[in-house]
């Protein structure tokens, strides 16, 4: 649109400088009227897309809290049969009498 709004302006005479604002001006005008139908489905159709992506990230997220959840209760449930007089220091050859 570009190019034919900058062949119909060079006709009518404009040049220079006044030739392509003018051309980006009336393009620009042009391809908003008569190309709105193709951006409202263009973005029907990323506005799909994204919500099914959001819809997924959602999910991941929900099914990772519920896995730290369930390692969380496992790890309080080994934790409580230890015996505290038998832990051993990292560092330590003998078990640290508490």
């Amino acid at each position: 649109m570009f190019g034919a709004s900058v062949l119909v302006l060079f006709w009518a005479g404009a040049r220079g400088i006044l030739l392509l604002g003018l051309a980006l001006v009336i393009s620009a005008l042009l391809s908003y009227i008569l190309l709105n139908k193709q951006r409202q489905i263009i973005a029907a159709k990323l506005n799909g897309r994204l919500s099914r992506v959001g819809a997924k990230a959602r999910d991941l997220s929900q099914r990772l809290d519920e896995g730290s959840r369930a390692e969380d209760e496992d790890e309080g449930e080994d934790q409580g049969s230890l015996d505290p007089e038998q832990v051993v220091a990292p560092d330590a050859e003998e078990p640290v009498r508490g």
